[in-house]
């Protein structure tokens, strides 16, 4: 009788014990999991004219890498969180860090499950922004706007000619 009593305590104690997941389809991650925000300043254009916007985006660590190291960057601020800080269930929540008129990108929890994963791979990457800080020394630039909303237009002039040999067996 005791043996059954200790694994029933056992059992319990480690059901009780298990932190959250973060999202009903991301079972691999909790929401103490760390994650990057950044805010990036993007354009869209609108009968003509290009207007600003603020736009809130997970940083994979190889992006937050590369950016730390000075390349020209839209990101203003980046702060490190947890998942579950900005992700509860499918309600998303704007970090205190940034102004009130900022949105998400679109896709946000799905690229803020895959950004998370990427610092659970890479656990040496959550140094360069421990959670509950905000970093700006970035080369923010926008000499290269991002546009949101542009669509590419392919012509035949976009074509590269090749050279006559190059389906040839010589």
């Amino acid at each position: 009788m005791t043996f059954y009593l200790d694994f029933v305590s056992i059992v319990t104690e480690r059901t009780f014990m298990s932190t959250a997941t973060a999202h009903v389809n991301a079972p691999d991650l909790s929401t103490d999991d760390y994650l990057v925000l950044g805010l990036a300043t993007c354009f869209i254009k609108e009968d003509g004219e290009v207007h600003e916007v603020k736009v809130i985006e997970p940083i994979p660590s190889a992006a937050l890498e590369a950016i730390i190291k000075g390349i020209p960057t839209s990101y203003q601020i980046a702060c490190g969180t947890t998942l579950g800080s900005v992700l509860d269930g499918e309600t998303l929540q704007v970090p205190p860090e940034f102004p009130a008129d900022a949105q998400f990108s679109d896709e946000f929890i799905f690229r803020a499950i895959a950004t998370t994963r990427t610092y659970k791979s890479r656990s040496q990457a959550q140094s360069h922004i421990p959670v509950g800080t905000v970093r700006q020394d970035f080369n923010y630039s926008l000499e290269r706007k991002r546009v949101l909303n542009s669509t590419r237009i392919v012509n035949t002039e976009d074509n590269v000619k090749q050279h006559s040999h190059t389906h040839k067996v010589l």
